[in-house]
């Protein structure tokens, strides 16, 4: 599919999809969340793909927030459809890929970008970026899941008050609450998101992927944990991943993984 707001590429077993809409600040449209749920639904499924990182284009914004023109005149049902589907299809889509994303917050993550970025598994920020929920400033709330994931990442109390006084944080502070994992120059930015990247594709897909589904059962309501945890654990024993896993450790030597 040719895209019109996205880039990708891919080297060997690490694609980068890039938002690539630069006189929007990479601000997210209806036309960028269906092309991002394509291409991470498209990616998914193979099996070279161990590990997605996700960017914007320059060094300005990762995404500046959601596209304002598109529902500034919405009413109540076209608003709540507007943040269902849009959960559905891209955050929550993203948050449960087996393959793990890792997230290269180049600049500016606002509104829909900061809570993109925390769909993702691993949030790396550059020494300029800059992190907020501003929505309450334009009369709404976060809608993409931002009063959720914020709150599970760095406390109740600190996500109430950056909502509610929609302020900006800047890397520093964003690593210190552990709303990000690492902060590095903006140059080094893809490159050490690469460097996470090249140790996670290293493991075993399958095991990797029942870690994902692991750790978010504990957010999900109705899902006991601990249960999904013992669960995905018993599964792998009939993985031949853990079959070349335990063997490689036994016999000195370096795991082959399929992923199967």
């Amino acid at each position: 599919m040719n895209y019109k707001n996205i880039l990708i590429a891919q080297e060997d077993t690490i694609v980068t999809i890039t938002i690539n809409r630069p006189e929007k600040l990479n601000a997210l449209n209806r036309v960028t969340i269906q092309e991002l749920h394509h291409a991470f639904s498209a990616l998914e499924p193979i099996k070279e793909i161990r590990a997605i990182i996700l960017t914007g284009s320059g060094e300005k914004a990762f995404v500046a927030g959601a596209d304002i023109a598109e529902f500034a005149d919405f009413s109540v049902e076209e608003g709540i459809q507007l943040a269902a589907q849009g959960q559905d299809i891209l955050f929550n889509f993203v948050e449960n890929l087996r393959v793990p994303v890792i997230a290269a917050i180049n600049g500016f993550a606002l509104g829909g970008g900061l809570e993109l970025a925390m769909a993702c598994h691993i949030r790396v920020a550059s020494e300029n970026a800059k992190m907020g929920l501003p929505e309450v400033s334009l009369g709404v709330i976060p809608g993409y899941g931002g009063t959720q994931r914020l709150p599970q990442l760095i406390g109740k109390g600190r996500a109430l008050e950056m909502i509610l006084s929609a302020k900006m944080v800047t890397a520093e502070e964003a690593y210190r609450t552990g709303l990000v994992n690492h902060v590095v120059a903006q140059e080094e930015l893809l490159s050490y998101c690469n460097e996470i990247a090249q140790k996670i594709i290293k493991n075993s897909p399958v095991a990797i992927g029942m870690a994902i589904h692991a750790v978010n059962a504990n957010y999900k309501e109705g899902e006991n944990g601990f249960e999904t945890e013992i669960k995905s654990f018993g599964k792998c024993f009939g993985t031949i991943d853990f079959k070349e896993g335990t063997q490689a450790f036994l016999e000195k030597r370096k795991a082959v993984f399929t992923g199967e």
